[in-house]
């Protein structure tokens, strides 16, 4: 049994804090104002992924476990683990003095309910999919058993990906996906509810049964919903906000950049890996053969995305694992532009120009958000894409759930999306590839309908092998299939940034960022 203990290790880090940052305690208190333009349906992240449910989710839930800025796994709920020497078990010991909002004790059971909850509903399917049993031998003693080994399994218990829910509250015969707590949510986090406006604003307060002595700082946190990017970041340069992460745009942070009163970082989204890439819908007819999907590649200029529309902040995607992952696939087809070779495959899949010079009209959507990584790109695919016969009409949504809809039901042919690897490739990657989660209704997961046995085998492994050097070399055999198969085509990683006021003492930059419990953070 590999013992992991953090119990000690965490008393003397607590008594290093009181000891030597004595101004933080006695400056602790005030409101948090957050600006973001992603607005929630609800506030549980135990059946909803994205970054609009993980930012205050994670203030209102807590994991078992967190993760430092290093990648180094940190006691949360659970004081101390242990997993089995064959790596299908870990055990989590619960701390004793846990509660939730509402004064209920945390328990095992609540752990065991939440871990179900999230496979049988969170979208990510691949990532707790190995469980089979969640033992209760005790009250805080938790122990999580899986078919196969799961090296992915302590991620997967941190930020927003395994939110303990209280079971005395959902378990109640209603459907989890549609509860009414969902939006006026019990809390076992450093913060609870105070007020949900849906599309305007959560307020969250200091939840005065919280496990950490002395935390959270702060009194308050106010996430403010804005119409658009624009008006968002004014508000960041007029210091009417506190916070701005997940900020893409180069003109806004370069803007926001020479304000002497604001801190700009891209700290805080090592786990996060965005990528911005181009998917197709294998099932449509002008897309079954992968020699189409390849030439559309050949005919697009990545370089030119980065260096003319992002202004060299973001970088060139390869594969479906970022570069700065341990299991990326930097050797894979660049997909370099070369027009003579998009004609060439095509001619080859048999769509031959007309007379006009069209080969076929396709229609293109993008995510109504984020403009400069989406709408900006797809304005520019359309003319390159004309250049090799293909005429493209961009296809614009009015929100984001009418695009997710839209994509989610496979009712597209093209689509521009943003996708997150969430640190591990089993909780972010597979979704995207196993034929198994070929789901209608279900965003995030394989809406392009690609299947092949041969990378649902190598995934498998890779998920299982518990030898970084062999689970290394599945992932990059298995990059290098789906890369030239070109299901989707990867176009850029995002340059996510965080901007915020030199007011915040200890803002969230680990590698979860503001999708982390902020229960350090407080104003100077």
């Amino acid at each position: 049994m590999k013992i992991v203990k953090f119990a000690l290790a965490a008393a003397l880090c607590a008594s290093t804090v009181l000891a030597a940052g004595v101004a933080v305690a006695q400056k602790a208190g005030g409101t948090l104002v957050i600006s973001s333009t992603q607005k929630p349906r609800h506030l549980n992240p135990a059946v909803q992924s994205g970054i609009a449910t993980a930012v205050p989710g994670t203030q209102i839930f807590a994991t078992p476990i967190r993760f430092d800025e290093n990648w180094n796994p940190q006691p949360y709920l659970a004081e101390s683990w242990s997993v089995s020497d064959d790596g299908k078990s870990i055990t989590l010991n619960l701390r004793k003095n846990a509660k939730f909002s509402d004064g209920v004790p945390i328990t095992s059971a609540d752990v065991a309910f939440s871990v179900k909850t999230v496979k049988e509903n969170h979208p990510f399917k691949t990532m707790f999919a190995p469980v089979t049993s969640v033992d209760t031998p005790d009250k805080y003693t938790a122990v999580i058993n899986f078919s196969a080994p799961h090296p992915a399994a302590l991620l997967a218990m941190s930020s927003a990906l395994l939110p303990i829910i209280p079971k005395h509250i959902y378990d109640d015969g209603q459907n989890i996906k549609t509860h009414p707590a969902n939006s006026k949510p019990v809390s076992s986090g450093p913060f609870m509810l105070e007020e949900f406006k849906p599309g305007e604003f959560v307020i969250l307060k200091r939840n005065p049964n919280y496990f950490i002595k002395d935390r959270p700082y702060l009194d308050r946190i106010i996430i403010k919903n804005y119409k658009d990017v624009t008006s968002m970041v004014l508000a960041m340069d007029k210091g009417e906000v506190d916070m701005l992460p997940f900020l893409t745009g180069t003109r806004n942070l370069a803007r926001l950049k020479k304000n002497k009163d604001l801190t700009v970082t891209n700290q805080g989204y090592a786990a996060v890996g965005p990528l911005n890439w181009l998917a197709f819908n294998t099932n449509n007819d002008k897309f079954k053969d992968k020699r189409v999907r390849q030439a559309i590649g050949y005919a697009i200029d990545r370089n030119f995305i980065v260096n003319a529309l992002h202004s060299g902040f973001s970088k060139v995607a390869t594969g479906p694992i970022v570069l700065g992952s341990p299991f990326a696939a930097p050797d894979v087809e660049p997909y370099n532009l070369d027009l003579d070779k998009a004609n060439a495959l095509l001619d080859e899949a048999g769509f031959k120009k007309g007379a006009d010079g069209v080969r076929f009209k396709v229609d293109l959507d993008f995510i109504p958000a984020f403009a400069e990584m989406q709408k900006t790109v797809a304005e520019y695919i359309k003319p390159q894409l004309k250049k090799v016969g293909i005429i493209v009409s961009l296809r614009s949504s009015p929100d984001f759930p009418s695009w997710a809809k839209r994509v989610s039901s496979q009712e597209f042919e093209m689509s521009m999306d943003i996708v997150f690897n969430w640190g591990d490739p089993v909780i972010g990657v597979h979704r995207t590839y196993i034929c198994s989660n070929i789901k209608k209704g279900v965003i995030w997961s394989n809406t392009q309908s690609y299947c092949n046995k041969a990378v649902d085998d190598l995934l498998a492994k890779a998920g299982t092998e518990l030898d970084l050097n062999k689970r290394i070399e599945l992932y990059q055999k298995a990059q290098a299939i789906i890369v030239d198969d070109a299901p989707l085509l990867f176009l850029n990683e995002l340059p996510y940034h965080t901007v915020y006021s030199n007011k915040i003492g200890n803002p969230p930059l680990t590698i979860w960022g503001a999708m982390a419990p902020m229960d350090n953070v407080y104003l100077k």
